[in-house]
């Protein structure tokens, strides 16, 4: 059983940042890909981006291609999601979530253990 949480959510101004941190209970999180979505009101989660568990590989949803960066650290438990360049449409509630293997699956049905979500508004 892997527990997640995350942190780093906010209220930015549309072109600002932020960096969203995911927390994991267990080292066995150096098995498993960790993977972001979010869910906008009104709206059904979508995948936002995933990473292998050696960090070599990565994978992103278009709406955050070259704005978004996601990164971990297998020592510290840890999984980062940078958001640069916010837009008021990824005002969302953002999950972390793992999923075992090497995959960087943008399916929500391959990972197993998910977080409570931190919220994201970007304001106009």
């Amino acid at each position: 059983q892997v527990q997640l949480v995350e942190s780093g959510g906010g209220v930015v101004q549309a072109g600002g940042s932020l960096r969203l941190s995911c927390a994991a209970s267990e080292r066995t999180i150096s098995l498993y890909t960790i993977g972001w979505f979010r869910q906008a009101p009104g709206k059904e989660r979508e995948f936002v981006a995933a990473i292998i568990p050696s960090g070599l590989k990565t994978n992103y949803g278009d709406s955050v291609k070259g704005r978004f960066t996601i990164s971990r650290d297998n020592v510290e438990k840890m999984g980062y999601l940078q958001m640069n360049s916010l837009k008021p449409e990824d005002t969302a509630l953002y999950y972390c979530a793992a999923g075992y293997g090497s995959t960087t699956n943008s399916r929500q049905r391959e990972y197993a253990y998910w977080g409570q979500g931190t919220q994201v508004i970007v304001s106009s």
